[in-house]
């Protein structure tokens, strides 16, 4: 297998368009949430990110190549990587604005409260990267003790709700971009063909968004908000942070946040588990322990350089192997990210390349996820796939009520906190938002559990069925899952018995215990 094929070019524009939503994501979360100047984002935060990138891009190369000479193939795709989202955001509003706020708080400046915050930040991003690392030695006993419809169907519903749906608004919000160019890539990725001249669709799809899109803001039909500025354009060189992770810990940041840290951890482990195993379904045997390894060590490398975000093997290796992708577009990934976060240019690309131009791409890989869970297991486990598909969907319902209340103003700077008593209002409505707190708290967990056990009920394992569901209730006791406790902007997990869930479970755990004594064949539904 040649280190770079032609559908590495299509692999390329999608996976740096993710990174860079992320990195987006970054600049605006941190310059308006928390108050970072310019010198810490782009000083320290993005070559930070960088350094992370790279480390575990080039590995992921040089693993799939690996494979592919091991075997003799030529179709192995590395696995997909970068920053990981859901640590992203829960970093930032359950660790850093709380250290801010408590700076702010205790009398420091803006300017010292937006330090605390990156510092505060950079344990929590260290914390995790060690937590992963660790698991990646367990991680695949976990892995065979795992029906593959679990697995499958837990990265299922994160990719309908965090990727696909997210992009499928925006896709409908800007319908002229949106929809030609997502049938353009419906038209090349599904319907098995290619532009004369040999044009990869993904290049086809991008530049026929970015022309349409600033077609329609010369007629004046879409407003483009972005202004086009080169000041933070330089040359920014990853430089360690050891001194500022010292001050960290002796600080008490550890301990303080180790309730965010530690669940945040253990998900990221659990999260890349399943997307080693989705790999596997798709062809691609890579060894688990290496794998999540690295992925551990480039979120050590993070925090080691200055950015406070775990970086995760991403969700989405079928997509990107359906486009033909194989090594080269994980080496191209880190150039990018390299050229990007050490450049200071994230701004003028963000001002030149519209999300919307690739956003097709995305949420095809969304749906390619969707129907792995589906393909790559037997037919009769199918219900239980759309069982581990609704955690993941309904926490991202749940992310979609907290941002709604953010753009009111609670939850920010200035604004009313978050807290019980916007619940009756929500039960008043139909809308039980305590449900929905508590079910996004350990959703990953709740998803492989639930879809795990439904497995086994269908072969008629009752005992391990019976297994997942004390699983369940032990992680509920132990606060892994379901209990949750209001921050100023967000609910977060808390380490404390959720009590009425671990004896639903363990309710549920008599009933298929009980089982073969309280029940007789019956009519196949």
């Amino acid at each position: 297998m040649r280190w770079f094929v032609r559908g590495d070019v299509d692999g390329f524009f999608g996976l740096a368009l993710d990174n860079l939503v992320q990195m987006l994501l970054i600049d605006n979360l941190c310059r308006f949430v928390l108050g970072f100047p310019d010198a810490l984002i782009y000083g320290s935060v993005l070559p930070g990110a960088a350094v992370s990138l790279v480390v575990g891009n080039l590995f992921y190369a040089w693993q799939a190549k690996r494979l592919a000479d091991k075997t003799g193939r030529t179709d192995v795709c590395a696995l997909p990587y970068g920053i990981n989202t859901p640590s992203l955001i829960a970093y930032v509003f359950l660790v850093m604005l709380p250290a801010k706020l408590e700076a702010l708080k205790a009398g420091l400046s803006p300017e010292a409260a937006a330090h605390a915050a990156w510092i505060a930040g950079l344990v929590a991003c260290l914390g995790s990267g060690l937590i992963e690392f660790a698991g990646s030695f367990v991680a695949e006993r976990v892995r065979k003790a795992t029906p593959r419809a679990a697995l499958l169907s837990t990265l299922a519903g994160i990719a309908l709700g965090y990727i696909s749906l997210g992009f499928f608004f925006r896709a409908f919000a800007d319908p002229i971009v949106g929809f030609v160019t997502l049938a353009i890539i419906l038209l090349t990725y599904f319907g098995g063909v290619r532009f004369k001249g040999g044009l990869p669709g993904g290049l086809v799809a991008i530049a026929c968004g970015t022309g349409l899109y600033w077609l329609l803001v010369k007629m004046g039909h879409i407003q483009h908000t972005r202004e086009f500025s080169t000041t933070t354009v330089g040359f920014y060189p990853p430089l360690p942070v050891i001194g500022e992770l010292i001050e960290g810990f002796r600080g008490g940041y550890a301990v303080q946040y180790l309730s965010v840290i530690l669940p945040m951890g253990i998900f990221n482990v659990i999260g890349s588990l399943q997307n080693v195993e989705s790999a596997e379904a798709a062809g691609d045997s890579f060894e688990t322990a290496p794998s999540l390894a690295v992925n551990g060590i480039s979120t050590i490398a993070a925090a080691l350089f200055g950015s406070c975000f775990p970086t995760t093997i991403y969700i989405g290796h079928p997509g990107w192997k359906a486009l033909g992708a194989r090594a080269g577009y994980s080496i191209l990934n880190a150039v990018f990210a390299t050229l990007v976060c050490l450049s200071g240019s994230l701004a003028l690309i963000a001002w030149a390349v519209p999300i919307d131009a690739g956003m097709a791409i995305v949420i095809w890989i969304g749906i390619v996820i969707t129907a792995q869970a589906f393909q790559a297991v037997p037919l009769k486990h199918a219900p239980a796939a759309v069982l581990g598909i609704l955690p993941g969907v309904a926490a991202w319902g749940a992310l979609l009520i907290k941002t709604a209340l953010r753009v009111t103003g609670m939850g920010m700077p200035g604004g009313k906190p978050f807290g019980p008593e916007l619940l009756p209002a929500f039960d008043g409505n139909e809308l039980f938002a305590h449900g929905a707190f508590a079910l996004e708290q350990g959703f990953i967990f709740t998803a492989m559990i639930w879809a795990a056990a439904t497995v086994e009920i269908i072969e008629k394992r009752y005992r391990r069925a019976a297994a997942w569901c004390l699983s369940a209730a032990a992680l509920s006791a132990c606060g892994l899952m379901h209990s949750y406790q209001w921050t100023f902007g967000d609910t977060a997990i808390d380490l404390h018995p959720a009590w009425p869930w671990a004896i639903g479970y363990a309710g549920m755990a008599v009933i298929f215990l009980a089982a073969p004594y309280i029940t007789e064949p019956g009519e196949q539904h």
